[in-house]
């Protein structure tokens, strides 16, 4: 695969073309051509474009969004091949994620997950309204090292702490930590609780980093 072909799948996700990035993948599954390279030297480069961009104030909320679905859809055209040779992302850990119970926002997640993905992790994404105990039964299928919550109303908070503690009380070994984030969610809340906190979804890339150390 030459340069050309690394650019165009770079840029489809910096730009958020969802079409685009989901042909481009398409053709490498069809093609048999490395499905690795194109994430890592393709549209993986084309998310951290978009992360840099939204740092520095270039993008916004609906171009963060549009770049992640752009990824999404190149990832999903690529599962087949990624399948085949054995790439999930299992070198890098197991990450479940979902919307604590009781809360149906998924947007936030949904980009998490995402991104987490885009980063070489392997990523078991629950959706919204998702009990305490589905988190630590799909961790416990998975041999996940991480689960990620999202809270975004202060009334569901407060399960972000029964998870904590229900994982606690599982006794997983090697340890499960928990991530949490969410719009009402804090640093001071998630240290208040024994989880480690993302502000947003391209800090929770190094945050789950930082967890499994």
């Amino acid at each position: 695969m030459d340069e050309v072909r690394y650019e165009a799948m770079r840029a489809a996700v910096r730009d958020g073309d969802a079409a685009a990035a989901a042909a481009l993948a398409a053709s490498v599954v069809a093609s048999g051509e490395d499905a690795v390279a194109a994430v890592e030297r393709g549209f993986a480069a084309g998310i951290r474009d978009v992360g840099v961009l939204w740092e520095q104030g270039e993008y916004f909320l609906p171009e963060l969004v549009q770049g992640a679905e752009a990824m999404k859809a190149a990832m999903a055209a690529l599962a087949p091949a990624l399948a085949r040779g054995g790439a999930a992302g299992a070198a890098r850990g197991r990450v479940v994620i979902g919307t604590v119970a009781g809360d149906l926002h998924d947007i936030g997640k949904s980009l998490v997950a995402t991104l987490l993905a885009a980063h070489g992790f392997e990523v078991f994404d629950l959706g919204s309204d998702v009990p305490v105990e589905a988190f630590v039964a799909k961790a416990r299928a998975t041999g996940a090292r991480i689960v990620a919550a999202s809270a975004l109303l202060t009334t569901t908070m407060t399960v972000q702490r029964d998870l904590v503690r229900a994982i606690a009380a599982a006794g997983f070994e090697p340890p499960v930590r928990v991530l949490v984030g969410g719009a009402p969610t804090s640093e001071a809340w998630a240290a208040e609780i024994g989880a480690g906190y993302a502000e947003n979804a391209l800090r929770a890339v190094a945050a789950a980093e930082a967890l499994l150390g």
